[in-house]
């Protein structure tokens, strides 16, 4: 995967889970840029299609309400670089921080985390989990009901 490519699954994410749509992303990065992006720009930009500007990707990240660096985050694939391949954990490395001995500051930590827990909220066993756990909590919260009418019922 090309890094743009990595930009634009986050770029389409991030506005998916904000619940916007391609024309008001738009109308948004517009507000920062003077001008706003067509529906058919923003698509390109999250289809990896086009290179961005520094300008691009901080109105991006205001428009998205996110931060710069988190508009790089990738999938665990590796990153196509015009030199070579590069490890999903050397780009995230690189993304972060410089040195691996050097720690993470809390803002990175944070994207990090947030990231992972993502990743791992998204998997399919854990989503019919958490309706498992909610159809519980209604069975439980329904069964403790009928017992106390039940009770008054008895008069108990």
């Amino acid at each position: 995967m090309r890094v743009e490519e990595a930009i634009g699954r986050q770029i389409a994410r991030l506005r998916e889970a904000r619940r916007m749509s391609l024309a008001e992303l738009g109308e948004a990065v517009g507000r920062y840029l003077g001008k706003a992006w067509s529906r058919q720009a923003v698509h390109q930009a999250e289809r990896g299609g086009r290179a961005f500007t520094a300008t691009e990707l901080t109105a991006l990240a205001l428009a998205l309400d996110t931060s710069v660096p988190a508009l790089f985050l990738a999938d665990e694939e590796s990153i196509d670089m015009p030199g070579r391949e590069i490890s999903s954990e050397e780009y995230r490395g690189v993304l972060l921080h410089a040195d691996k001995d050097t720690p993470l500051d809390g803002v990175e930590e944070l994207i990090v985390a947030l990231h992972d827990i993502g990743e791992v909220l998204s998997r399919p066993a854990l989503v019919r989990l958490a309706k498992i756990g909610r159809v519980a909590e209604q069975v439980t919260s329904t069964e403790a009901t009928a017992r106390r009418t039940t009770r008054r019922a008895l008069g108990k």
